[in-house]
């Protein structure tokens, strides 16, 4: 290896034992201005090569930051996008570790068209091979595009910063005020983050989340052997209805979920789980947070939000791209009703809508709790193409709450009145009975068998080819 410097450790740290093979370790800058020539760049300030995850084929790239800062110049960009060309070629993933001060100033043009290059190449490997970075430390200006370009994102909980802007830049603000380049900002409330850990952590998720994705979009190689009972009961299942995120890791193989964004939008949940050994993407509204001892440290809406909505619509697309099932738990009572939130909700749910509708990869949809509205509708429901929909047996389906609705239909009639309209509406309307009458409900199942009912149609849907209408793309 060309240095011992914190960037190949990083590399060491990330692979397995003994598999690293550096390419284009004599790679140095040719630019001469500004006496550029007369300091070193080893690598160029980036280290190229392959490796193997857990016996599997990867590509990573490390910047330098001892270097030149790590900066971007017209050779690091030749080394970065030679990688893409390799991987494209023999369908493997790339991880990019950053930790780079942006831009070579001194390389100009040079290390624009540089910037450009790599953009080009993981905009072509984009649905193609799964794109992965890490920011171990600054990664600012036309930097910060290569992890937004990516498809998932890990950054360092202290040193990392992530930036269009600096903090100081923004007008009216400085880093004491709101550091918007921390690591907790990014994930909290930009949603651009997937994961923050330290760095050890932080390398190990890595490992587990390349162990749960396929190679390539044409490889169906996200499988393990299953040693957990496909039959296994949950009993108390019905209690996560509201935290769905615990519901996901009690119905998984060995109980294992890997939660993306975590931090941002808890009203969606989005990861991935294995289901008989199958790695099956899940998406789930929730409305509230258990803590440790099961008990409910933070309510939330249960409705949908903008940001819960491009969340889960951005990771039902990237679980299409790659041919992995969707499973979603649904509980939603309708749309978040603020001022903030009407600016963007139309469009948020249009794309979630648009998100499940437009996949062909099996879907199943288990209605966990209240399902009402359109809110219901763009959550995987059978009529936007879910294969197969559950239904937990007290689960509640249809327009709006049954006292709502009664007080619409029954106006001006008196409480008792209201209230037999009430039952009588929530039996003939809301009931997960009268969906399935119609044909909107596949099966009315016990909360406890929802492991075994979701594994049984995966397995049911796992030959499926759906057909769509010739077009380019989209436009939602």
């Amino acid at each position: 290896m060309s240095n011992s410097s914190q960037a190949s450790q990083r590399i060491l740290s990330l692979l397995d034992d003994n598999s690293f093979v550096e390419i284009g370790a004599g790679v140095t800058a040719r630019a001469t201005d500004f006496n550029l020539k007369q300091a070193e760049t080893p690598s160029d300030g980036v280290i190229t090569g392959y490796g193997l995850i857990d016996g599997a084929l990867v590509y990573v790239y490390s910047q330098d930051a001892s270097v030149l800062g790590g900066s971007v110049g017209e050779m690091h960009a030749k080394k970065v996008v030679n990688l893409y060309n390799l991987a494209m070629k023999t369908g493997a993933p790339v991880i990019g570790l950053i930790d780079s001060t942006g831009l070579r100033l001194q390389e100009a043009t040079d290390a624009l068209n540089g910037f450009g290059e790599i953009y080009l190449k993981q905009t072509l490997a984009s649905g193609v091979i799964p794109q992965i970075t890490a920011i171990f430390g600054s990664c600012g200006g036309g930097l910060a595009i290569i992890p937004t370009l990516t498809d998932f994102t890990f950054m360092e909980s202290k040193s990392a910063k992530l930036f269009v802007n600096a903090p100081n830049a923004l007008a009216g603000n400085s880093v004491d005020k709101c550091d918007t380049a921390s690591a907790a900002f990014q994930s909290e409330e930009a949603g651009i983050v997937d994961v923050v850990a330290p760095e050890e952590e932080l390398l190990l998720k890595i490992r587990e989340l390349v162990g749960l994705l396929p190679s390539n979009n044409e490889d169906a190689d996200a499988y393990e052997e299953c040693t957990d009972d496909l039959n296994r009961a949950e009993p108390g299942l019905e209690g996560c209805a509201g935290d769905t995120g615990v519901a996901l890791r009690l119905i998984a193989d060995d109980n294992r979920f890997f939660e993306v964004k975590g931090a941002y939008a808890k009203d969606m949940v989005t990861g991935f789980i294995r289901m008989n050994g199958m790695t099956v993407g899940a998406v789930a509204n929730r409305s509230e947070i258990l803590d440790e001892e099961g008990k409910v440290s933070e309510k939330l809406d249960g409705a949908l939000t903008p940001a819960g909505c491009e969340k889960a619509a951005d990771f039902v697309s990237f679980c299409d791209a790659f041919d992995i099932p969707v499973l979603s738990l649904t509980n939603v009572k309708g749309y978040a009703a603020t001022k903030c939130a009407e600016k963007k909700i139309a469009k948020a749910a249009a794309k979630l809508t648009y998100a499940f509708a437009d996949a062909t990869v099996p879907k199943v949809n288990v209605i966990v709790g209240d399902a009402y509205g359109s809110a219901y509708v763009a959550m995987n429901s059978k009529a936007i193409g879910a294969d197969m929909t559950f239904a937990w047996k007290d689960a509640k389906i249809g327009m709006m709450d049954a006292s709502l609705a009664a007080k619409i239909i029954c106006d001006g009639q008196d409480a008792a009145s209201i209230d037999e309209c009430a039952a009588k509406y929530e039996a003939l309307q809301n009931s997960a009975k009268s969906a399935a009458s119609r044909g909107y409900v596949d099966q009315i199942i016990e909360p406890a068998d929802t492991r075994k009912y979701v594994i049984g149609a995966l397995e049911m849907l796992f030959t499926k080819r759906e057909d769509r209408p010739a077009k380019k793309h989209g436009t939602v």
